[in-house]
């Protein structure tokens, strides 16, 4: 005779995984609302993607005209929006566990009527959790591309954007300038001030960087004192007025360092991009050309003259 408890175990085991089976064909072949969008919002963590799929299965349900979606993820800001809105809206704020991940909202002509709104509250409410995983992930890749200290750009993220850069302007023919700024004599400050006090100046110098500039141009802390700027759509000619303009708003800053306040001076390079040079090339010219400001005696903008 068998011996049954060794039986069982194995028979409970199959009628699991056979349990199991029939469960994930359900759930992949269902059409029901929720089980169908939480499967198409599994497959991406694209938060743009996301909020498709969702304007696309809340509209199957409950019409509207427009949806929006704005959040800030980090230091950057997020928005996403899809059709023309109308004089009626709902708008959430989407919170799980007590953080918050943004505001969606719907337009329309018509008033959305209480069976709706509470429609679009189920579907929120079904995807939620993934909104929040899609912002995490967000906030993740910004963290591997942001400065620590200074909260811009790093060295990876001007990389990334260099090549970026590189591919526009090969596609669309327009000028694209390179900045690289230096701050002069900046072990000096370390040495006889501390790290704290140089800290605060490189966090200054950043803020500055960043109110001088137009928003569609770049800046990064390219490694120690030295910054790095991209920008679109800017000849040799506005890039060194550019460059002078940062160097004046870095000389502004004003640190407590005694008896008189801290200042300091910086040097930039500029370089504008050549039809089909790579990354590296760009870089290494705006290299040269600050190199060349360092030794005119540095506080001064040096270009290298692209070829007439």
């Amino acid at each position: 005779m068998k011996n049954l408890t060794s039986i069982q175990p194995n028979t409970s085991r199959h009628a699991r995984l056979a349990e199991l089976k029939q469960s994930f064909q359900d759930w992949n072949n269902t059409s029901d609302v929720m089980p169908q969008m939480a499967r198409r919002l599994s497959t991406t963590l694209s938060l743009e993607t996301q909020l498709a799929i969702l304007a696309e299965e809340m509209a199957a349900i409950v019409p509207f005209d427009a949806l929006n979606y704005r959040h800030r993820i980090a230091r950057q800001d997020f928005v996403f929006s899809t059709g023309m809105g109308g004089p009626h809206r709902c708008e959430y704020r989407l919170s799980l566990e007590g953080h918050q991940y943004g505001t969606l909202a719907l337009h329309r002509r018509q008033r959305f009527t209480e069976e709706e709104l509470t429609g679009v509250e189920m579907m929120l409410s079904g995807v939620i959790c993934h909104i929040r995983n899609a912002c995490r992930f967000i906030a993740i890749e910004q963290a591997a591309l942001t400065d620590s200290l200074t909260g811009i750009g790093n060295k990876r993220a001007l990389d990334e954007d260099l090549h970026r850069a590189s591919a526009l302007a090969e596609r669309h023919g327009a000028a694209w300038s390179l900045i690289l700024c230096d701050l002069d004599h900046f072990k000096m400050v370390n040495d006889t001030h501390g790290h704290v006090v140089g800290d605060h100046i490189l966090a200054r110098t950043a803020e500055k960087l960043e109110q001088a500039l137009r928003n569609s141009d770049s800046v990064y802390r390219f490694g120690g004192e030295e910054f790095a700027v991209l920008l679109p759509h800017t000849n040799e000619h506005e890039a060194r007025d550019v460059a002078d303009r940062l160097r004046a708003a870095i000389e502004s800053i004003r640190v407590d360092g005694g008896e008189t306040p801290l200042t300091v001076t910086a040097s930039c390079g500029v370089a504008v991009r050549l039809s089909d040079e790579q990354p590296e090339q760009w870089l290494a010219r705006s290299d040269e050309a600050l190199y060349r400001a360092k030794s005119a005696g540095r506080n001064c903008t040096r270009v290298f003259a692209s070829i007439s």
